[in-house]
């Protein structure tokens, strides 16, 4: 569902994001995580779009990026690290907005699935209410609600339980099971290693642009040596010296 094939960014010089290549089968939960200033954000910008690389392809549901962007959009469900939001507009009018960007044109479709997903979200009783009014979690799930409103075969996710109390983690994290079952593939950074311990199925580790190991939990324990959690073999396996893949990656 998604390939990253040869993925580099630079910025004037700086390797952001330095030969990445990577395979994520449908119906997964991947996990990206890394240091700061690894190339977590860079690398999802890229995949959404939102940046250009400098080499390489990303290939989303059998779609070149850079060949068919607008159809690569129109599959994929994008929640940025910092998301943006028209405070003066309320919920049901910022999700009528993103339908008519997305194209949803049947009407009484589509508000059946805004309606069920802001009951999903918690957010039903604030529907007609300005989103300036909202917390910081509730902006947060309203943007979920965005992101999943095309019912997106690929979900990216920067940070997606930041700002979340426990409740909302916990809805979150169901939630994205659930999708999975369903076949949705979720791409997700996040600095959380217990959620990426939680629920990601596979697991890739960035540092300086370049990954330095892929695989289940249970196969970067046996690459890092260490018989622990998923905070102990990050930081094994970040101490600075490269470490093999779990498995070799596609180069197609």
């Amino acid at each position: 569902m998604i390939k990253l094939i040869h993925l580099t960014k630079v910025y004037r010089g700086l390797r952001a994001v330095d030969d990445v290549n990577l395979e994520i089968k449908p119906g997964t939960i991947f996990g990206f995580l890394g240091p700061n200033g690894a190339g977590k954000t860079t690398t999802i910008r890229l995949m959404a779009g939102v940046l250009k690389p400098t080499e390489g392809r990303i290939i989303i549901n059998g779609m070149d990026i850079s060949e068919e962007p607008a159809e690569v959009k129109r599959c994929t469900g994008f929640v940025p690290d910092r998301p943006f939001l028209y405070e003066k507009l309320t919920a049901s009018e910022f999700l009528y907005f993103l339908a008519g960007l997305y194209g949803l044109a049947d009407r009484v479709s589509f508000e059946d699935r805004m309606s069920r997903l802001l009951e999903l979200f918690d957010l039903f009783h604030w529907k007609d209410e300005l989103i300036e009014s909202y917390s910081h979690g509730m902006k947060q799930r309203l943007v979920m609600c965005g992101a999943l409103l095309h019912e997106p075969k690929v979900l990216i996710v920067d940070e997606p339980i930041v700002g979340l109390d426990p409740r909302g983690a916990r809805l979150v994290k169901d939630i994205f099971r659930d999708r999975a079952k369903a076949g949705t593939t979720i791409f997700m950074s996040t600095h959380s290693l217990e959620v990426a311990q939680e629920v990601c199925e596979e697991i890739a580790i960035i540092q300086a642009g370049k990954i330095i190991a892929t695989g289940s939990a249970e196969e970067l324990r046996k690459i890092a040596g260490v018989d622990g959690n998923l905070e102990s073999i990050f930081l094994k396996l970040t101490e600075g010296k490269r470490i093999a893949h779990a498995a070799p990656l596609s180069s197609h």
